[in-house]
């Protein structure tokens, strides 16, 4: 057994009593996909390779069936629906103007699960939601649209380039900023970072925005020191 897969199983005791029992039962852990474009699909391919189950879904699902035959019998494909029942875990990866959407028609099934977000506000492109996040902060603002998950910031500062090109390179590997304030939540989203072949620098959600487009090391592969000394330095 390995050093990381022994890490997830210790991090499913900080996992609270009602999502404990799913997390135990479903080794290897089974992560929902929702939106599997370029970077929901990059990222789910690497989980696949640590050995974990995947669903990716999207609006027009029979078209994502090519990408999880190439992938194997652990990727599977469903509807946005049937990912975010799909298991304990489920990863956003959609415009951030559909987090209302998402919270609104699939609220009910992720209460209570861990949601790591990679989405990111752009208001020219997501339109006042986005602008929403930038002007209260975007750890508020999603939690406020996904009421009752419990929430981790993860993957947002990258692009699904260097998400395929510098997974699992030699030291310094690159450093993803995992934001959170559920313990058990970020440990968890903490260990599948590392399983993914990166190194995570964890930080509380009310520092999310050190990362938000434009910021200075925003949409760069930078080691995790560096991201771990930017976060340490980082006041709004």
């Amino acid at each position: 057994m390995s050093w990381t897969r022994r890490r997830l199983i210790a991090v499913s005791l900080a996992v609270p009593v009602a999502a404990q029992a799913q997390v135990k039962a479903t080794r290897p852990i089974r992560i929902g996909i929702i939106g599997s474009g370029r970077i929901g699909s990059a990222a789910g391919e690497l989980w696949i390779k640590a050995g974990h189950e995947v669903m990716f879904s999207s609006r027009h699902p029979e078209e994502l069936r090519p990408m999880a035959a190439r992938l194997g019998p652990r990727a599977r494909v469903g509807t946005v629906a049937e990912a975010a029942a799909f298991g304990p875990v489920v990863f956003l990866a959609v415009p951030y103007s559909a987090l209302p959407a998402i919270g609104q028609e699939h609220g009910a099934t992720l209460k209570g699960k861990v949601v790591i977000d990679a989405s990111n506000p752009y208001p020219a492109r997501d339109g006042p939601v986005a602008q929403e996040a930038l002007d209260r902060g975007v750890g508020p603002t999603s939690t406020k649209y996904l009421l009752g998950v419990r929430y981790v910031r993860a993957f947002n500062p990258v692009s699904y380039a260097l998400l395929k090109s510098e997974a699992h390179r030699p030291e310094p590997k690159v450093g993803i900023p995992v934001f959170g304030d559920d313990k058990g939540a970020v440990d968890l989203a903490t260990a599948l970072v590392r399983e993914a072949g990166f190194e995570p620098v964890t930080a509380p959600l009310n520092k999310a925005m050190a990362f938000a487009p434009d910021t200075p090391l925003y949409g760069r592969a930078h080691s995790g020191p560096t991201v771990r000394k930017y976060l340490n330095a980082w006041k709004r």
